[in-house]
């Protein structure tokens, strides 16, 4: 496994399946062995991050220090295939509903034992029915919504409980970017569990947000079909960060990194 820069974002570089089957040994991992003292953590980047971090040291520190980031946006790609010849046939978008879908079909009875956490309530239920609907093997151990107050270190100790107590294998988390790849690794850094980003994954899952359609997906522009779905919540994301995304891009390009192999 290989991982490099676009901006100060690094990648690893893999398939799809590969991703999937990364996250199922880690999950395998801290099933086998309760008393580690940490988990694994893991993201989904896009050009959105790559903007983000450009203006946030402290994110690009999270991200810098992640177990797993994988490539979640289409035009990231791009730039990695162009900026990194010697890995374009390796880099592959990995997408984190598609990852999410995967480990789910990849589940038995046995594990890995699923917890979610964000979203609402009503979004949260019906994940939890599209789950057993679809995955009938996955076993959801336990989902909390969180409010949308800052937690006090009194809520995150009951959190951490609640997750700990249910016997999860891996906690998918929702909370919206950037804050969700805050959560993860400060999970990954309290318990033996696989906590991942997945974003909308939540929402595309459950059937309460219209994923876009593949062939948009293809091209690169399934960032303009969120922003015509919902523009108000978005506008700002997108108008912003493609614009900082492209000159981050065009950056890496000129002067790519050097790439880091990876057990």
């Amino acid at each position: 496994m290989s991982r490099a820069l676009v901006g100060a974002v690094p990648f690893d570089v893999m398939s799809l399946s590969d991703a999937v089957t990364s996250v199922t040994n880690a999950a395998d991992l801290v099933a086998a062995e309760r008393d580690l003292k940490q988990g694994t953590s893991v993201h989904f980047c896009n050009a959105y991050h790559v903007a983000l971090a450009r203006q946030d040291a402290e994110l690009t520190n999270v991200l810098t220090s992640g177990d797993l980031v994988f490539c979640d946006g289409v035009p990231v790609t791009w730039v990695g295939r162009r900026a990194y010849p010697q890995l374009a046939e390796a880099w592959h978008r990995v997408y984190g509903p598609d990852v999410m879908r995967g480990v789910l079909a990849a589940s038995t009875s046995r594990g890995p034992h699923h917890y979610l956490l964000g979203s609402t309530p009503l979004t949260l239920e019906a994940l939890q029915a599209a789950i057993a609907r679809h995955y009938p093997h996955a076993v959801v151990v336990g989902s909390y919504s969180p409010p949308f107050q800052t937690p006090t270190a009194d809520d995150l100790r009951k959190r951490d409980e609640r997750i700990e107590s249910s016997g999860a294998d891996i906690v998918w988390v929702g909370l919206g970017t950037p804050k969700q790849d805050y959560e993860v690794q400060r999970l990954a850094a309290s318990l033996p569990v696989v906590a991942i980003a997945v974003g909308a994954a939540f929402d595309f899952l459950a059937g309460t947000k219209v994923q876009a359609p593949p062939w948009i997906q293809r091209i690169g522009l399934e960032w303009a079909f969120r922003l015509a779905s919902e523009p108000r919540r978005l506008g700002r994301r997108y108008v912003w960060g493609n614009s900082v995304f492209v000159r981050e891009a065009a950056a890496t390009m000129r002067n790519p990194s050097a790439i880091i192999d990876r057990p």
